[in-house]
């Protein structure tokens, strides 16, 4: 089974963080590329764990 992928500009959109940031996030490895020949691609499943993983604003 292929993962569903989605490109770095729909990454950006869906996730609204600038380009810069993003590759700010890979350099860390908290995002993980997938390379298709020269095109990058980020798995879905990736994405959302990278979502869950950011810490959150805590309730007083």
């Amino acid at each position: 089974m292929t993962p569903e992928l989605m490109t770095v500009s729909e990454f950006l959109m869906r996730y609204s963080i600038s380009r810069t940031e993003f590759y700010r996030q890979v350099k860390a490895g908290r995002v993980r590329l997938t390379k298709l020949g020269n095109a990058s691609r980020v798995a879905k499943a990736d994405a959302e764990t990278w979502l869950a993983s950011l810490p959150t604003m805590g309730a007083r």
